[in-house]
């Protein structure tokens, strides 16, 4: 896949992969594989035995800091679980590599942490790498605040392994009807959670009021991503739905980022940032 944004450097972007064994791991070096402006040349795991992968030598996750410079690497992709991820732009950070975050359930700590990394390095964190679910975040603000009034549900469907609940996509999309309606006082930057008037699923006598926002997490199989936005009242209903078929469109996404990444200068970045080509 083309890149949306050109780097800066001489010659392919130079990736470390982070989680190289999980879904989205081995997602992200099938991408680069199949691409001329992105090469690998570093990839973790806990179970480096596990390898090679695409053609890609593993080494141990507890090695990263120190592979980081002797690989020459320009960006990190990440997308694990916070705690090591956090530890990972870190190290990133402190060696002068950009870094992409996919991963979310960060807690209000860890997103600080990664806020502070983006002062020494670019950083570019994204929910989503989708560009469908970008569409989806720039419209579903102005569906919302044209139907003022109605009642607002979001149903959101992933695999039995997603950790956070709901998804770091949910969230965003949440962010964007809270704001439109400014339903909320709080409604979170970066993901962070905010509860707003926001009800969890329905259980036992729960009559619906009038500003609140229902939000149903659906976790079954292998499902890649579903993210349906309801508003309904005045006897009509409009649906707002994304679905993803593949994780490799997410992959394909987090390499556009990374490539449109190497190069800037150091700050906070958002893929709709790459999609602007700014």
């Amino acid at each position: 896949m083309t890149a949306t944004g050109e780097s800066d450097a001489a010659g392919p972007t130079r990736l470390a992969i982070t989680g190289a064994t999980g879904r989205m791991g081995e997602e992200l070096l099938a991408e680069a594989a199949d691409r001329d402006d992105a090469t690998v040349a570093l990839a973790t795991s806990r179970t480096p035995e596990d390898g090679p992968l695409e053609g890609v030598e593993l080494d141990s996750e507890a090695e990263f800091p120190t592979l980081l410079g002797e690989r020459d690497v320009d960006v990190l992709v990440d997308f694990t679980v916070p705690e090591p991820c956090v530890e990972a732009v870190e190290a990133a950070a402190n060696a002068g590599v950009g870094a992409v975050v996919g991963t979310t359930g960060f807690d209000s700590s860890e997103t600080a942490a990664l806020r502070a990394a983006s002062e020494q390095t670019p950083l570019l964190k994204a929910a989503n790498f989708a560009r469908g679910v970008q569409a989806l975040l720039q419209i579903v603000g102005d569906a919302a605040a044209a139907m003022e009034g109605y009642d607002a549900e979001l149903i959101e469907t992933h695999h039995n392994g997603k950790r956070d609940a709901p998804s770091g996509t949910a969230k965003a999309i949440l962010q964007e009807v809270e704001a439109a309606r400014e339903s909320t006082e709080n409604a979170a930057s970066d993901g962070a959670d905010a509860s707003g008037n926001r009800v969890h699923g329905r259980e036992g006598t729960a009559p619906r009021e009038d500003d609140e926002i229902g939000v149903h997490a659906v976790r079954a199989g292998d499902i890649t991503g579903i993210h349906e936005v309801l508003l309904a009242g005045n006897d009509e209903e409009l649906r707002l739905t994304h679905r993803a078929e593949d994780r490799g469109v997410f992959a394909a996404g987090a390499l556009d980022a990374a490539v449109w990444l190497d190069g800037r200068p150091s700050g906070w970045y958002d893929f709709s940032d790459v999609l602007g080509g700014e």
